[in-house]
């Protein structure tokens, strides 16, 4: 069983950086992907960035650009660099990550397991 643990939110002002911090435990296959989601109050869960076992990524056109995703295999550490932040990028933000291989990395049904997630909020 997979269990996801996210850290790394926290309060600043826009314009300004965080960078999220995803620890992975339980997960032994060779083929995966792992994606930074996030959920604001009312709205539906966003897909932000995702990277695969092949290391290829996508991202989200609303943060191409400010927002990078990498993996520290070593640590079983998955990371979101948040640059240029925006009020809007104000949300609860949740790694999850799904076993196996999909064509659909940024969607929500693509993942089963879920971090508990961790508030992001940014001040103008």
């Amino acid at each position: 069983q997979v269990q996801l643990m996210e850290s790394g939110g926290g309060s600043v002002q826009a314009g300004g950086s965080l960078k999220l911090s995803c620890e992975v435990s339980g997960r032994d296959y060779h083929t995966y992907y792992m994606a930074w989601f996030r959920q604001a109050p009312g709205k539906e869960r966003e897909g932000l960035a995702a990277i695969g076992s092949d290391g290829r990524t996508r991202y989200a056109d609303s943060v191409k650009g400010r927002f990078t995703i990498s993996e520290d295999s070593a640590k079983n550490t998955l990371y979101l660099q948040m640059n240029s932040l925006q009020v809007e990028d104000t949300a609860m933000y949740y790694c999850a990550a799904l076993m196996g291989w999909t064509s659909v990395p940024l969607a929500r049904h693509t993942y089963s397991n879920w971090g508990q997630g961790t508030q992001v909020t940014v001040s103008s």
